[in-house]
């Protein structure tokens, strides 16, 4: 179809409000939500048991040397919180509902609200089991303005699955998180452009995303109490601080954040973890317990079509101290065995001689898209491989109680 010219020139133009020009023409504003599930864990199970509904509930694992994983509003007014020990969520909350996690459920119910945010932006990224970014820049034609897209949002999300959600509305992710965190549950915080500076300078620097108690702690020998503060400091003097983050801190300071969306983002590692029921201090029981873990990690690497180089090993102590320790290899793998072995020789290495607590396992450095059995040049590994993958078919079919193989 041939374009009039009156119709070519049109299109020039809304080509060129929507592009960044090399020449130095004003960027686009974007417009980034983020949708930030309220108590998910905790609000999804009292979905599926109504009679649940007023009720203080927290999700964690287990036995009381467990973690809490989601604590409803109720709860959270006794004063208990996510990745709180559960003997002092109880100590608390003595009249709480306790329940299991049960993940394959929130993933669920995750995939649910997913498919609702990809009805309003291509550009969705998931950025955990519970909340997401999208990217809806020059969408207002379409679908009306920010302000109406989080409300369409809101009530689909609440229409499926029965649940509340909080979003935020910013020109960059950095903002639109901190904004869906200021009026939960059910929120809607709007930051405006010409907003920021101001928000910024009213904004405590304890609710910038990664700043926990030790870095609070630092930032109050400065006397800085905003976000703002953090400006009167120079970027290189955070940097020689914070290294490399220091930059992204000192930016984050002035609400800058260039970071895109990232639809479909690729996962940086694979990991598992096990609390005990009791401290452990037997190196046998230990690499029982780390054998366990590198399963879970092997059959998710291998589901997933990933490998990985760099194998870390993370252990925290009966005084919950945790130290963690990494070896990168030569070939990447997806083998149980090989994953196995390095980390069970990371544990070697330590020489520990005091009661743990955790034990975990990481993969990371990872490569996709590389099953075949051909790239695996020793014969071991191969053969491993086989192995991993024939287990893997056969829980598939029967369970993955229907097979189990001792430590390697």
């Amino acid at each position: 179809m041939n374009l009039s010219v009156k119709n070519a020139e049109h299109l020039q133009k809304q080509i060129k409000v929507v592009k960044i020009s090399k020449m130095g023409e004003k960027p686009v504003k974007r417009n980034i939500l983020h949708v930030d599930m309220d108590a998910f864990y905790a609000s999804v199970e009292r979905v599926d048991r109504p009679e649940l509904a007023g009720k203080p509930v927290i999700v964690g694992g287990g036995g009381n040397r467990s973690v809490v994983s989601a604590a409803s509003y109720e709860a959270r007014d006794y004063g208990v919180h996510s990745a709180m020990p559960i003997f002092k969520a109880r100590q608390l909350c003595p009249d709480g509902i306790y329940l299991p996690v049960r993940m394959q459920r929130y993933k669920q119910v995750s995939r649910q609200i997913m498919k609702i945010l990809m009805r309003y932006s291509p550009l969705v990224e998931q950025a955990s089991v519970d909340e997401a970014y999208l990217d809806i820049t020059g969408t207002a034609n379409l679908l009306g303005c920010p302000k109406t897209v989080a409300k369409k949002i809101k009530r689909n999300i609440l229409k499926k699955t029965g649940l509340t959600c909080s979003v935020g509305i910013a020109p960059n992710k950095f903002l639109a998180k901190i904004a869906s965190d200021l009026q939960k549950p059910s929120g809607l915080v709007i930051i405006a452009e010409n907003e920021v500076q101001k928000f910024m300078r009213l904004l405590p620097a304890k609710k910038i995303p990664g700043v926990g108690a030790k870095t609070l702690n630092i930032l109050q020998t400065y006397g800085i109490r905003t976000a703002s503060d953090i400006l009167n400091f120079s970027e290189k003097f955070w940097t020689d601080r914070f290294g490399k983050a220091g930059k992204d801190f000192f930016d984050h300071a002035g609400g800058i954040d260039h970071s895109p969306v990232l639809s479909g983002s690729e996962p940086k590692s694979f990991s598992a973890e096990k609390t005990f029921s009791h401290d452990v201090g037997d190196i046998t029981e230990l690499k029982k317990y780390l054998f366990d873990q590198v399963e879970r990690v092997g059959r998710e690497l291998r589901k997933r079509k990933y490998m990985g180089r760099t194998i870390t090993l993370k252990i925290k102590f009966a005084d919950f101290k945790i130290i963690t320790r990494s070896r990168t290899l030569q070939v990447s793998t997806f083998t149980t065995g090989t994953i196995f072995e390095t980390a069970s020789s990371l544990l070697d290495e330590l020489g520990i001689n005091r009661k743990i607590r955790l034990v975990g396992v990481g993969v990371s450095n990872l490569t996709r898209g590389v099953r075949q059995l051909a790239l695996f040049t020793d014969k071991k590994d191969e053969k491993q491989a086989r192995l991993d993958q024939t287990i893997d078919r056969i829980r598939d079919a029967f369970g993955k109680e229907i097979i189990r193989r001792g430590p390697l």
